[in-house]
């Protein structure tokens, strides 16, 4: 999971697999494949950091060798 917060400072925990686009409008608006939308105070960069960083961790993005 993939820690954001919204605007009123309330952190939630986002499931990035879940995430069809993201919008900067200024805002960031996360929509998610349920067409939910999270606005949250993160900007894109930082929310694909944050998406990159938890797939390491979970072995998705490692050193494997392309075949």
């Amino acid at each position: 999971m993939v820690k954001a917060t919204r605007f009123n400072g309330k952190e939630l925990y986002i499931n990035p697999h879940q995430i069809e686009f993201m919008e900067k409008t200024p805002d960031t608006i996360l929509t998610m494949f349920s067409d939910r939308k999270l606005i949250v105070v993160e900007s894109p960069e930082e929310i694909i950091d944050r998406i990159i960083e938890y797939r390491k961790k979970i072995g998705v993005m490692g050193n494997e060798t392309a075949f």
